[in-house]
């Protein structure tokens, strides 16, 4: 069914306070926080975007738009806001716990930020700038087949013609690539939930929400809908790595001021989990999302310790090899992988049998 377009809200969302220690929120990030003059005034445009995704959604319904499945179930890990909400993380936790259970994942996504437009093979070694940062890092962290397409049909395919072998896809980002048909959806919100509930650009909805997903994970306060949701906690790990895969303890770096820098979508997030763990910011450098670091300068005291976000760190291990990057750890309420692993026992025993739908 296509999803309703967007009307007038009765009342304000409550805004959300930034992460504490972290950077005051600007430009459309603050006005997505409230239902406020700036929001109200752009909320008209919202009105033509929402009939334009209305329109897509009906397009797919009615098979003008074709829908292709490649053969082996496929599990979409999205999100309808604008901006990060940790699917990554949340891809890689899904890829490991596959090849735990005996599966054999291969991971598709666009590869957004990337120079390139072609589709091709993500390697551990692969350089961000070719195949996108966030993809890099999951072929790194889960040593699984990854390929990276503008059409996630064409990466999937390349993907299981490369690796036979292959029994489930994860496909990093897509929620709203519905060229792609998917056994399974599940919808990342962060702690800003909807923000203030409005499409883009007054809001930083991609979709009307709710929309029928198939499990909701969420950082905050579960967000309106039906669909069974389930908790999720984001935190660093207790160490940091070297670019060599060494481990250095972050309490080892306590009592020394360390420079901090982040091209991701909540630069703050990552600053103030750093304090959390006690480590003192001289500098807390937040860039553009994506940011592939190749203008960025290092003003700083070059003595500073430079540590970044697992993400940045593809890219600026070949510019500043001395840098320090602290992976982020994952907790999913256990019940979310109880139901995942009843759903592949269904996938075990009744396979997909058509590659189209």
């Amino acid at each position: 069914m296509a999803a309703a377009g967007p009307q007038p809200p009765s009342s304000p969302s409550p805004a959300v306070n930034p992460a504490a220690g972290g950077l005051q929120p600007t430009g459309l990030a603050h006005i997505w926080r409230s239902r406020g003059p700036a929001a109200w005034a752009l909320w008209p445009l919202s009105l033509a975007y929402g009939a334009l995704v209305a329109l897509r959604r009906a397009l797919y319904r009615l098979r003008v738009l074709r829908t292709e499945h490649p053969g082996v179930p496929v599990i979409v890990v999205g999100n309808v806001i604008a901006g990060g909400a940790g699917k990554t993380p949340v891809v890689i936790t899904l890829v490991r716990h596959l090849q735990a259970q005996g599966w054999q994942p291969g991971v598709i996504s666009r590869g957004y930020g990337r120079i390139t437009r072609d589709c091709r093979a993500v390697h551990p070694d692969s350089p961000a700038l070719e195949v996108g940062d966030e993809p890099a890092l999951i072929a790194r962290a889960t040593k699984a087949p990854v390929f990276v397409a503008p059409l996630r049909i064409t990466a999937a395919r390349a993907l299981l013609t490369a690796h036979p072998g292959t029994d489930i896809l994860v496909c990093d980002d897509g929620l709203q690539h519905l060229a792609l048909a998917r056994d399974l959806e599940i919808c990342i919100f962060n702690s800003d939930g909807v923000g203030n509930g409005f499409l883009l650009p007054a809001g930083p909805l991609r979709e009307p929400w709710p929309r029928r997903v198939d499990w909701v994970l969420h950082a905050g306060a579960p967000p309106a809908g039906s669909a069974p949701n389930f908790a999720l906690q984001r935190r660093l790990a207790p160490h940091a790595l070297r670019a060599d895969g060494r481990q250095v303890p972050l309490a080892s770096l306590r009592g020394d001021p360390v420079h901090a820098v982040a091209a991701v979508a909540r630069p703050e997030e990552f600053f103030a989990m750093l304090r959390a763990q006690g480590l003192q910011l001289a500098g807390a450098e937040a860039l553009p999302d994506h940011d592939d670091f190749n203008g960025w300068k290092r003003f700083t005291d070059k003595r500073l310790t430079l540590i970044c976000t697992e993400k940045d760190a593809v890219k600026l291990w070949p510019l500043h090899p001395d840098a320090l990057a602290v992976p982020l750890e994952l907790w999913i309420d256990p019940a979310f992988m109880a139901a995942l692993d009843a759903r592949l026992s269904v996938w075990r025993t009744a396979p997909l049998s058509s590659p189209s739908a």
